[in-house]
């Protein structure tokens, strides 16, 4: 059952790579239909955020008209990043199988493994990366749109 919604992702794949485009794509199944596929599209939309598996989700979520994703099943070309990971996760995905890994992808630097062990560390710890909350005096100066959100 898996691998023809595998050959779909690698079949779109092999269509945006003779299109100028980089060879990752990626379907969203949900009670055994497609209901999304994408391709990446990071260079020709100038988008680093452009993935097969986020631009899948954005339609699923339009096609469900809803961000909960639940029970939908991701199928990609190559092994997703962490964002897209971390996209699948908060849409509520809990399952994706893919053909290619990190691994097989390195020699053409398409891995994202050092993304992913970075991601792992403590945000202080991380390298080139500066992620700090403001000061509790300096949160003042601001309208605290939590509560805001919680009030409409």
């Amino acid at each position: 059952m898996h691998q023809k919604y595998l050959e779909e992702a690698v079949n779109i794949t092999v269509d945006n790579i003779k299109e100028g485009g980089r060879p990752f794509g990626a379907v969203i199944v949900k009670d055994g239909k497609i209901i999304a596929k994408a391709v990446n599209t990071m260079l020709y939309d100038q988008d680093p955020t452009a993935h097969a598996e986020m631009s899948a989700i954005r339609k699923a979520g339009k096609t469900l008209q809803s961000v909960d994703l639940s029970g939908c099943i991701v199928y990609a070309s190559g092994e997703p990043c962490p964002m897209c990971q971390a996209a699948m996760y908060m849409a509520g995905i809990r399952e994706a199988y893919f053909v290619f890994s990190n691994e097989d992808g390195a020699p053409y630097n398409l891995s994202t493994a050092v993304i992913a062990e970075e991601m792992k560390r403590n945000p202080d710890d991380r390298t080139g990366f500066t992620f700090k909350e403001v000061s509790k005096e300096d949160k003042g100066q601001y309208v605290d749109l939590y509560a805001l959100w919680d009030s409409q």
